[in-house]
């Protein structure tokens, strides 16, 4: 379960997408420095990463490290969890790998600073140039959904830092999940390089590389195991939590009119229903029957709503009104179908016409169930039906 075989010249896939097979640190070093204009990339000198420069004939090359610190890490980690998000990015432009020379590999990839260090990990060793698009610090696949990680930035990106002038050869190599937002031939008819596409996963470009630039069956394959869906969760979950605080502040000022009328089980409830939707969902995700994300999040929240009736007396004595239990089966699935559904722009399996056909029929059930529920249960907690 979990594997797609991928057809690089396919030119249409999820915009929406936020996965990344692979993904810079705590203060990604985005700013450039003025005394480094004349530099083919501009960059920040007090970037760990950066450990100096080459010659070319276009101008200066920032040379990076293969090895991540414990900074990189950490910043990878903080990024799972939404930390400075958005601004863990680099600059655009050229960077080199050991001592490249005018016949070494271009590699091109994103500005995200997870996609950059996953790719230049890889590279120990090998003596190649990176060639870092502006993608807004998105992800490749994300990118190329969105536009960013496209034809206009690639050809853009060539002729901004004189690449033509830095090696002798017209091959580039792209990531193969970049190839729904790049016209090889455009690229080609812009600029005289060629594009080559890469594997799925950055640990095989060494081997890719080493065969020739010939790809097997299971580089081409996009995996989305278990263990790659849950390393997504945490974004999932923080979220969630100004939502989440809103409720909670609301089921306050109701305890203030009226002491008592939400509880322990309230929140256990919300809890599990958010978990339900933002975790086990996902990671259950091949293995739930239906194909809408939404669906997929509403059965397992009606297994959880049931439990929390069963936990409080259900089927002989409830400790709570049927106002109150009905309210529940109708408020915590819709809840988990809800975060369920936010996690199609995680995965593979969708298509963005796809995600917006299941939103136009998901978001107006869960709305008018959440609403019903929500009115059993202040009937029953604040008039005590």
């Amino acid at each position: 379960m979990g594997e797609i075989s991928f057809d690089p010249n396919q030119n249409n896939r999820n915009a929406n997408n936020k996965a990344e097979l692979k993904i810079f640190d705590p203060q990604p070093c985005c700013c450039g420095d003025d005394s480094l204009a004349g530099s083919v990339t501009v960059y920040d000198k007090e970037c760990g990463w950066i450990t100096g420069e080459i010659k070319t004939p276009a101008g200066l090359v920032p040379q990076v490290s293969t090895n991540l610190t414990a900074l990189d890490i950490l910043g990878g980690w903080k990024a799972r969890w939404g930390i400075n998000r958005m601004n863990y990015k680099i600059n655009p432009g050229l960077y080199a790998v050991g001592n490249p020379d005018e016949h070494s590999e271009v590699l091109v990839t994103a500005n995200y600073k997870m996609t950059f260090d996953a790719l230049r990990k890889e590279l120990a060793g090998l003596q190649a140039w990176i060639l870092v698009l502006d993608t807004k610090g998105i992800n490749v696949w994300c990118a190329a959904g969105k536009g960013t990680f496209g034809t206009v930035e690639l050809s853009s990106r060539i002729e901004k830092t004189r690449l033509a002038r830095i090696v002798s050869h017209r091959t580039l190599l792209l990531p193969q999940l970049g190839a729904p937002g790049v016209s090889a031939h455009q690229v080609h008819k812009q600029t005289g390089f060629n594009v080559v596409y890469g594997p799925v996963r950055a640990w095989d470009i060494r081997e890719f590389i080493a065969s020739g630039r010939k790809a097997t069956a299971e580089m081409r394959t996009v995996k989305f195991t278990a263990y790659d869906r849950l390393v997504l969760t945490p974004m999932e979950l923080t979220g969630t939590f100004k939502i989440s605080l809103m409720i909670l502040g609301i089921l306050f000022i109701f305890n203030l009119i009226r002491p008592g009328a939400f509880g322990i089980t309230d929140f256990y409830a919300y809890a599990g229903a958010l978990i339900v939707g933002c975790v086990l969902t996902p990671v259950l995700l091949p293995w739930i029957p239906g194909k809408a994300f939404a669906w997929k999040g509403w059965l397992l929240g009606l297994l959880w709503a049931a439990a929390v009736n069963v936990l409080n007396g259900w089927p002989e004595e409830l400790s709570y009104s049927w106002f109150r239990a009905l309210g529940y089966l109708l408020v915590l699935p819709s809840i988990s179908a809800f975060y369920a559904m936010n996690f199609t722009g995680s995965s593979t399996y969708t298509s963005f016409s796809g995600v917006m056909k299941e939103m136009k029929t998901a978001v107006p059930a869960i709305a008018v169930t959440i609403c019903i529920g929500c009115i059993l249960i202040l009937l029953s907690s604040l008039f005590g039906l």
